[in-house]
């Protein structure tokens, strides 16, 4: 049986990282995979399901919170910085390959949504990386936030941006705004049907996390992932894209993958960005694991799973 223990570890800075480690029941070393969640979120939100999947069929398992959310310290609370999220991924890395449990010469990464886009630039980066799935990965901030943001709300984003950075210069607060929502009054990030549905369906009640800073929206905007995609190879690179998506269209991440170089492989799943997490579980977590059973080569567990 899969045992799950709470970790932690130092990040720069001396920000403490929290997360949960998957110990399957199984002789050791054994390879593992490391996992974080997407933009705005903490590990609570659906990804407990696919570590215990991963973890059942034999792999060592680390999810962690990034810097500022979940259970993880650092200031100021919901803030999100790509390259800082990266820098201290590779810390869990280190974290993880230092674990007597697992084989350091085998460890892949999962990352899915804005994470999926980490994915692609650590197994473009981190040479301890040797087997990526990205999960309706980020691309390109810039193209997904031209066709996600309508036009008429463009220039009140620009002016709000250019306030919170004056704001922000004369000693004032950070600014925040809503991830996920449908209230008119109270525009957020999100506001799709599957968006909505995967808020009120996988976030447990008090483990709320539906804010991020006003300056998160413009790190966001200004991350390019898809640029390294190219230089992922010769890594395996699985990328699992939902055809109907709108938060990151599709075409973006089948022009992404068309862009990778072998060995590569596609998985197309109907319906949303969100609906990979629940509705779609079964394929999304069933494709990443024979990835990894294929790249990672695991000795099966003494389970038998």
């Amino acid at each position: 049986m899969t045992e799950r223990i709470d970790v932690e570890f130092t990040a720069d800075g001396g920000v403490t990282l929290r997360g949960w480690l998957y110990l399957p029941d199984a002789e050791g070393p054994r390879p593992a995979i490391t996992m974080a969640h997407g933009f705005g979120g903490n590990r609570e939100m659906g990804l407990d399901p696919y570590a215990r999947k991963f973890a059942d069929a034999g792999f060592v398992v680390l999810v962690h919170d990034h810097r500022t959310f979940g259970a993880s310290d650092g200031e100021p609370r919901n803030d999100v910085d790509p390259w800082r999220q990266i820098a201290d991924w590779r810390r869990a890395i280190s974290f993880l390959e230092a674990r007597p449990e697992v084989d350091a010469d085998r460890i892949g990464v999962w990352g899915t949504s804005f994470a999926g886009g980490h994915a692609i630039v650590l197994g473009a980066t981190d040479v301890r990386i040797k087997c990526v799935v990205s999960q309706v990965p980020t691309i390109s901030g810039f193209e997904q936030w031209q066709r996600r943001v309508p036009p008429e709300r463009i220039a009140a984003f620009e002016l709000a941006q250019a306030d919170d950075e004056r704001a922000q210069a004369a000693g004032g607060e950070l600014r925040y705004q809503t991830s996920i929502g449908d209230d008119p009054a109270d525009p957020a990030l999100y506001t799709s049907p599957d968006a909505l549905r995967f808020y009120r369906d996988l976030v447990p009640p008090g483990r709320e996390n539906n804010t991020v800073t006003m300056r998160s929206s413009r790190a966001a905007r200004l991350y390019e992932p898809g640029v390294w995609i190219t230089r992922v190879s010769p890594k395996p690179l699985m990328m699992i894209v939902g055809t109907g998506e709108t938060v990151i269209p599709a075409d973006i991440q089948l022009a992404a993958f068309e862009r990778a170089l072998a060995p590569k492989k596609l998985v197309l799943l109907p319906g949303g960005h969100f609906d990979a997490y629940k509705v779609h579980f079964e394929e999304s977590s069933g494709a990443a694991l024979s990835w990894f059973r294929t790249h990672l080569d695991p000795v099966p567990a003494s389970t038998g799973s």
